[in-house]
């Protein structure tokens, strides 16, 4: 991995199992990542809060999914410690550009509330990063994101780590051996992030997980 890196080098990383961070915005190295434990969200195991199948029913808010790819990766970077760095920045945009990273917005009126990026390969989608400017934005982003990608096939939601907030919504860690399993199988067959005829209203989704049984109580915030 050096320093001509290019979009195609970094999706066979992800197909290897290894991401890359940098050190802040201003960074231009790259540390190639592969975690002794690696954090999923179990595509049937989303847990959806009271509060958030609440959110999800107003529905007063808007969803879209490319329509402000950069603005997303720019909210998410836009923190005190940030690994996003500019060069990373600019290789998920070539990666967006060529149909392989996608991202979910969540809008208020016209301004962008929350979201969330990724990486697609194969069945396998690999989370980057999310943001909330506004209460529940990133829960919804995230509900979405699940319908979406369990509608188009996929087999795998890649999160890296396990934080609170991700536990908190069906997040679950295994070990690196198990996540390679997984993600040989999941790179192995074809998805679709955006499925023929795919366009949900919110009341369907809260309605999905709310008939699987993936409801939990949680008080935790975006």
């Amino acid at each position: 991995m050096d320093e001509e890196l290019d979009p195609d080098t970094l999706l066979r990383a992800y197909a290897l199992g290894i991401f890359p961070m940098s050190d802040g915005r201003g960074d231009a190295d790259l540390h190639w990542i592969d975690p002794r434990r690696r954090g999923i969200l179990p595509l049937d195991g989303f847990h959806m809060s009271r509060s958030l199948e609440r959110r999800l029913r107003r529905a007063d808010y808007r969803l879209t999914a490319d329509q402000a790819f950069a603005e997303v990766v720019i909210a998410c970077a836009d923190r005190q410690e940030t690994w996003i760095s500019h060069r990373i920045q600019r290789l998920y945009q070539t990666l967006h550009d060529q149909g392989h990273a996608h991202s979910i917005e969540v809008w208020q009126d016209d301004t962008l509330a929350g979201g969330v990026y990724g990486v697609t390969l194969g069945a396998a989608f690999f989370g980057e990063s999310m943001f909330s400017r506004a209460t529940d934005a990133s829960k919804v982003a995230l509900a979405f994101a699940v319908h979406r990608l369990r509608a188009g096939g996929f087999r795998l939601f890649d999160t890296q780590f396990l934080t609170p907030h991700l536990a908190s919504l069906g997040g679950i860690e295994i070990s690196r051996a198990e996540y390679h399993r997984r993600l040989a199988a999941a790179v192995a067959v074809r998805a679709d992030f955006a499925p023929v005829g795919y366009s949900p209203t919110p009341l369907d989704v809260a309605g999905s997980f709310a008939a699987s049984g993936s409801t939990q109580d949680s008080t935790q915030t975006s």
